[in-house]
C-alpha cells in the first residue's frame, strides 16, 4: 500500500500540471480504478490537492506542507532508511514508540516521527520541548552487527550527520558538543539520544533519537532556556519545510551508515573535529567525582573525549558533561 501510493505521486508528479488518465494510472500501478480513486482520497487526507475531470483523469494541484508518510516517502533516495515510516501526530515519546516497535520486530531503518511528543527526552532523563510543527522529533530503529562496546559511535556519527546537513542544506556551521549535542552561538539546535538493547556480544537493536529546534520563535522556549536554546528560524531568520529537511538528513545518514560498515570510525573522526566544539580550549568538565577543567584535544578512535587535565595530563573520557553556553563562550 506504501509503495503504491508513493509510485502514484511520482507518476502524477513527473506529468506536473498534465492530467493523466485513470486508465493509465490503473495500468502502471496494477491496480483497479476504483483503488486508484481510493488512493487519490488518502492524499487528499493527507493535504494534497487533487484534480479530477471527466475524460481526463487526474492531477496535482498543489502538495502538502505537513509531515506525513506519504510526504517524506515521496522522492526519498535511501534504500533502507525510512522505507518503513511510522507517522504519529502526537506521542510522549518517539524513543518510547520505537522500542515498542523494535521489541515487536520492526526492520533496520524503521523511522519513527510525530508531530510533537507530549514527554520528549534527551541525554540523562532530561526533559526536551518537543512543540507541534515546530521541529523535527524523530527516532531511528537500527539492527547492526558490530559489537555492543562501539555502539556509543552512533551518535558520534549522527552529530556529524546533522552537522553536514546544518552546513549544506541549511548554511550555518553548528559546533558539536561531545558527545550529543549540536550547537551554534553557544546556544542547542539539536541533541541526540542513543539507547540500545544488547546481549554481551551483540546488539539486539539500537534507537537514535534526533531532536531538531527547526521553526521555533524565541518565545516558544521557556523562559529558563531561552538563553541556551536556539532553532534553525532564529539562526537563518526562515522558516524551512520540515519534510524536505527530514529527507536530507535521512539520506545523509544512509551514506555515512554505510561508510562508517564499509570504512569503519576514521572518517566520522575526521568529520566530527572538523565540528569539534571549543576544541584547544579550556572548559569546565562535570563527572562523576569532580568538576574540574580541561583542554579539549578531540576523540579517540573508540569515540571517547580526549582532554588535557590543568596538569598537562591527557585524560580519556567515557562520560562526562561539559559545560557550555553563553557563560562559557569567551
Amino acid at each position: 500500500m506504501e509503495s503504491t501510493r508513493g509510485k502514484l505521486i511520482e507518476l502524477l508528479a513527473k506529468e506536473e500540471d498534465n492530467f493523466v488518465s485513470g486508465q493509465k494510472l490503473s495500468e502502471q500501478l496494477d491496480i483497479s480504478r476504483p483503488a486508484v480513486w481510493k488512493h487519490m482520497k488518502e492524499l487528499e487526507k493527507d493535504g494534497y490537492v487533487i484534480e479530477a475531470a471527466p475524460r481526463k483523469g487526474y492531477r496535482i494541484v498543489s502538495y502538502p506542507d505537513k509531515v506525513s508518510m506519504n510526504t517524506v516517502q515521496w522522492g526519498l533516495s535511501t534504500s533502507w532508511l525510512g522505507q518503513r515510516l511510522i507517522h504519529k501526530a502526537s506521542v510522549t515519546s518517539t524513543q518510547l514508540i520505537a522500542h515498542q516497535e523494535a521489541q515487536a520486530g520492526a526492520e533496520h531503518g524503521t523511522v519513527i516521527i510525530a508531530d510533537e511528543q507530549t514527554k520528549g527526552r534527551g541525554r540523562l532523563n532530561r526533559s526536551w520541548h518537543s512543540y507541534k510543527g515546530e521541529g523535527i522529533w524523530m527516532s531511528i530503529i537500527l539492527r547492526p552487527t558490530f559489537e555492543p562496546h562501539r555502539s556509543p559511535q552512533i551518535t558520534l556519527l549522527a552529530a556529524t550527520v546533522l552537522a553536514e546537513v546544518f552546513k549544506t542544506y541549511v548554511g550555518i556551521k553548528p559546533q558539536i558538543k561531545w558527545p550529543n549535542d549540536l550547537l551554534t552561538n553557544g546556544k542547542k539546535l539539536a541533541g541526540i539520544l542513543t539507547e540500545l538493547q544488547a546481549e554481551e556480544d551483540r546488539v539486539n537493536y539500537i534507537v537514535l533519537g534526533m531532536g531538531i529546534n527547526v521553526n521555533q520563535p524565541s518565545s516558544s522556549f521557556p523562559e529558563d532556556i531561552q538563553r541556551k536554546a536556539s532553532s534553525l528560524k532564529i539562526e537563518t531568520g526562515e522558516s524551512l519545510e520540515l519534510t524536505g529537511l527530514i529527507k536530507e538528513i535521512l539520506q545523509t545518514f544512509e551514506k555515512r551508515y554505510n561508510e562508517f560498515n564499509e570504512e569503519g570510525f576514521r572518517p566520522i573522526k575526521l568529520r566530527w573535529e572538523a565540528f569539534g566544539y571549543r576544541l584547544g580550549e579550556m572548559v569546565p568538565i562535570q563527572t562523576y567525582q569532580k568538576e574540574w577543567n580541561g583542554r579539549i584535544m578531540g576523540i579517540e578512535d573508540d569515540g571517547a573525549l580526549r582532554v588535557l587535565d590543568d596538569k598537562g595530563q591527557e585524560q580519556k573520557l567515557y562520560s562526562a558533561e561539559i559545560q557550555w553556553g553563553k557563560d562559557y563562550v569567551q
